[in-house]
């Protein structure tokens, strides 16, 4: 059978990789390390000594942050974690792609209660200043108010697309959305209509500082202030790119803006001023948590690696594990099977030795039938899927996307329309790492949402959350 172009690009790539993985350094580094995909979420414990995590894996994990090792994994929703938070009592909150929100207490294997009831990705959780109740935002464009004692819920509507953000005001009278329809919602919880603030971009996260000020992160590269009304206060300039998360310190000094392409802006809140920025492997940073010291900052990407810095100085706390080391495509960067395989990369393995992380390991694929490696938890819809894995199906996968091509797939979906002018076009650059050659579709439920329609610059950014 004729292999495509792009065919036998996947395939020399993937035997290639395969050689020079077992070359890729196992340095230890002072971040925690335990993810089989990127860190969706982070949380820190008031105390300081415990954090919670959630990924595109489908776990979150409860990590000692004086061991710096992982205490518990939790595993119970269907898809990404895409929200997690401590509540006032010591428990822990996560919420999903499923769309649950799930309770849990320390130790246990399965949650003590679950919330149901929103149609979509929940994206945030908010807790309320009193600890009586959760917040939570959803892509199906409502917030909700979970009330802890076990009554209904209320549910907020009036976004007209995907709510990516929720928080409280400090003194818990009015509840704050932020969404991609590009409106900041003020919600008053004793009733009435919102205060509704229209912003020139899509909102991707929101915070508010103890004095009510609030912060919101635009996909136009700007974070946003607003007084506790609503009222412009002023905006700082991050730069081009998203910014996808944010937190305010608990003195609410700092604020961290977290960018698509990898680095944090620290901008300090009194004078809306950019004071520093934390570089790191270049990679989308998905979440961010500052601990009760206000200057200790986590951070959790793309990598699959939760960071620890010092947001006063930009530094890294500890040795800072660069992308190079980690990276087994930069020797194929001009390689377009290494495009295709980059977009696969985080959540799928090449060695046996090295297990599964949120999907199942390539290793020996080719002539592997689909839902067969043993220990993988796939999708029920795949057991009645006739596939067997070599270059053309790979090809056929990519060509027609996950979702087409393997229905009830959680697979983000990666779509490449030209297969073989793509085989024949090297690719080069950062941006075109990201985002390809001309028309390249990359929809990641649990990730980044965005469509690139000319080369090597992302146009829409549909939503950095969730």
């Amino acid at each position: 059978m004729r292999k495509l172009p792009v065919a036998r690009s996947i395939s020399r790539t993937l035997r290639a990789l395969a050689l020079l993985l077992p070359l890729v350094g196992g340095t230890a580094y002072a971040q925690l390390r335990g993810h089989g995909g990127p860190v969706r979420a982070v949380a820190v414990a008031p105390d300081g000594e415990t954090a919670i995590s959630g990924s595109f894996d489908s776990s979150a994990i409860r990590w000692s942050l004086k061991r710096n090792a992982a205490l518990q994994v939790l595993r119970f929703h269907e898809g990404a974690v895409n929200a997690v938070a401590f509540l006032k009592d010591g428990r822990m909150a996560t919420a999903g792609e499923d769309g649950r929100i799930a309770l849990w207490r320390t130790g246990d294997e399965q949650p003590e209660r679950v919330f149901e009831g929103h149609k979509a990705p929940v994206v945030a959780l908010a807790v309320s200043p009193d600890g009586a109740a959760i917040a939570s935002a959803s892509w199906d464009r409502t917030v909700r108010l979970w009330p802890l004692n076990g009554s209904a819920p209320q549910v907020f509507e009036g976004h007209q697309q995907n709510v990516n953000a929720v928080a409280f005001v400090a003194d818990g009278r009015t509840l704050v959305s932020a969404g991609y329809d590009a409106t900041l919602r003020l919600w008053p919880l004793a009733g009435g209509a919102p205060e509704v603030v229209t912003l020139p971009t899509p909102l991707n996260a929101a915070a508010i500082a103890p004095d009510g000020e609030i912060a919101a992160a635009g996909a136009d590269g700007k974070v946003y202030f607003f007084d506790a009304a609503g009222g412009r206060r002023g905006e700082v300039e991050t730069g081009p790119a998203p910014v996808i998360a944010l937190a305010i310190s608990g003195d609410g000094k700092l604020v961290a803006a977290a960018g698509i392409r990898g680095s944090v802006a620290v901008i300090e809140r009194a004078t809306h001023t950019l004071a520093r920025t934390l570089v790191g492997p270049g990679l989308p940073v998905w979440s961010l948590a500052f601990f009760p010291d206000n200057h200790t900052l986590l951070t959790g990407g793309t990598d699959r690696m939760v960071r620890r810095w010092d947001a006063a100085t930009g530094e890294p706390v500890g040795a800072l594990a660069l992308g190079a080391p980690e990276d087994p495509l930069a020797a194929f960067a001009r390689d377009h099977g290494a495009e295709v395989f980059r977009a696969c990369v985080a959540c799928h393995t090449l060695r046996a030795d090295e297990g599964n992380r949120a999907g199942p390991s390539l290793h020996h694929i080719f002539g592997r039938r689909i839902a067969s490696l043993p220990g993988y938890n796939y999708s029920p819809a795949f057991k009645n899927l006739d596939i067997v894995w070599t270059p053309e199906t790979v090809a056929k996968l990519f060509e027609l996307g996950p979702a087409t091509f393997t229905p009830g797939t959680k697979m983000p979906e990666q779509r490449i329309n030209s297969g073989d002018d793509r085989a024949a076009d090297a690719g080069s650059g950062d941006e075109r790492a990201i985002a390809g050659d001309g028309e390249r579709d990359h929809r990641c439920r649990g990730g980044l949402d965005f469509t690139a329609r000319r080369p090597g610059r992302i146009e829409e950014v549909n939503l950095a959350v969730g």
